[in-house]
């Protein structure tokens, strides 16, 4: 599932080429048996607002084209540009093979400015245990205390929830939480929402230290409510303060996690998806003036504004926001549509299977990628999935544990600089609408409709 960073074990069935249901495949190191409901009724997504067909933008206006037309457009319009002028943005569902691709692309065409964070979240590459959950999802439940911080698990990863409830519920176990004050299903102890906590809590001076470091195996986990911010570097490295102050950091124990929200996003940063020396980020990317041309690879939760003066290729499964920027568009496929790597937030290797094939001229990802580098005169040294595949554990071992968590080794993470007051909040707003294929979905729609305020105001159109 890629619904959210969870990895969720998923049986799809399918009658023809239409998914017709979505259960859960037990998995007890992950989801147990359990998904969540938007993984469960999403998929009517799939079968609404789909690219098919390539399109090309000619006199203003997107129009069908072929194979051939879209992809010497795309080439045109990369041709003549230093690698400067060039980047690359990957969204939330991109799988690892395809990021792999477009990164050996970008690195061909001499460009450094990639990024798969398109939230713009402060992740520091420099050690894996920096950015994955290193508990494990299994292992939250050997641990005694728990801090949340800038994350609400209930909407960010319903499945962690689940496993934080059942932990509570064992007994022998608190949770605290510095951030949104939320009903998350279990007793949590509110610290409060503001940032200076942190440095109480990391100093021993707040009451909450004390209890951390009086625990066993204490845990935390920081959302990306928290590493959002403008602070999100100096969060990060309060937070490892934290873990090593109260002994979170031990031989057979790590209790520092990091939960994403987006399936790509620890793929992406095993691949390397993040700038080069001297690159430009996601926000630098669409304020800069010096780039001409940006290559979205399923991106469309950014500021579509800032690519108003550039040459855009979009390659994705659904008419979505990216879509409406392009100037040529490539018709990717869903996450049921390909055979397709992606890593979980505890850092665990998965990979899905095709279950029935993507529409019209759609095509994997990554094979859109190699046909474009052939075009563009810089073929991609390997013309297999197998041959992808093998590339990439040669780049990192993690792609050849398929299925297992391998032990990230601690090491310093984090940007200085001062917390900026003020409190966190969640990134998501509404649950049931989080990516292209739940926004195209008649259920969400309707679970919107039914979860929005009672004293919202209609407008007399609803029916």
């Amino acid at each position: 599932d890629v619904m959210d960073a969870v990895g969720s074990n998923i049986r799809v069935d399918a009658r023809g080429q239409a998914v017709m249901r979505i259960l859960p495949r037990i998995n007890e190191d992950v989801n147990e048996e359990w998904i969540s409901d938007k993984t469960r009724f999403a998929y009517d997504g799939l079968k609404r607002q789909r690219l098919d067909t390539p399109f090309v933008r000619r006199g203003g206006k997107l129009q069908p084209a072929s194979w051939d037309e879209a992809l010497a457009a795309a080439a045109a319009g990369f041709k003549g540009l230093k690698g400067r002028q060039i980047a690359a943005i990957a969204g939330d569902m991109a799988d690892a093979e395809s990021m792999t691709a477009l990164k050996d692309l970008m690195k061909a065409a001499g460009s450094p400015n990639i990024d798969c964070r398109q939230d713009g979240a402060a992740i520091d590459t420099s050690s894996r245990a920096g950015y994955i959950f290193n508990t494990t999802i299994a292992g939250i439940e050997r641990a005694d205390v728990c801090l949340l911080i800038g994350v609400n698990p209930r909407l960010e990863a319903p499945i962690i929830n689940a496993r934080l409830r059942k932990r509570s519920r064992m007994g022998g176990f608190q949770a605290a939480s510095v951030g949104p004050e939320v009903d998350l299903t279990y007793q949590v102890k509110y610290l409060g929402n503001d940032s200076d906590l942190l440095e109480a809590i990391a100093s021993g001076s707040h009451g909450f230290a004390k209890v951390l470091k009086s625990a066993e195996r204490p845990m935390l986990i920081v959302g990306m409510g928290a590493l959002t911010r403008s602070d999100g570097g100096a969060v990060l490295s309060l937070a490892r303060r934290i873990a090593e102050t109260s002994g979170m950091v031990g031989k057979d124990w790590n209790g520092f996690n990091v939960l994403h929200t987006a399936a790509a996003r620890v793929g992406g940063l095993d691949v390397g998806f993040v700038p080069g020396a001297g690159g430009l980020d996601v926000s630098g990317i669409l304020d800069s003036s010096e780039v001409k041309a940006v290559y979205l690879l399923g991106a469309d939760e950014i500021e579509m504004d800032g690519l108003k003066d550039a040459f855009v290729v979009y390659q994705g499964h659904h008419g979505d926001a990216g879509a409406c920027a392009a100037d040529v568009i490539f018709p990717g496929a869903a996450y049921t549509e390909k055979n397709a790597t992606y890593v979980n937030a505890e850092g665990r290797a998965q990979q899905t299977n095709l279950a029935v094939f993507p529409p019209g001229e759609a095509r994997e990802d990554w094979k859109i990628i190699r046909a474009l580098s052939d075009v563009m005169g810089k073929t991609l040294p390997y013309g297999a999935l197998a041959e992808l595949r093998a590339a990439m554990a040669m780049g990192n071992s993690v792609f050849s544990a398929i299925g297992k968590v391998k032990t990230a080794g601690w090491g310093a993470f984090g940007a200085g600089g001062k917390l900026v007051p003020g409190p966190f909040q969640s990134p998501i707003d509404n649950f049931y609408m989080t990516d292209p294929i739940s926004r195209a979905s008649v259920t969400m729609a309707a679970c919107t409709d039914a979860m929005a305020p009672a004293n919202t105001r209609k407008t007399g159109t609803d029916g």
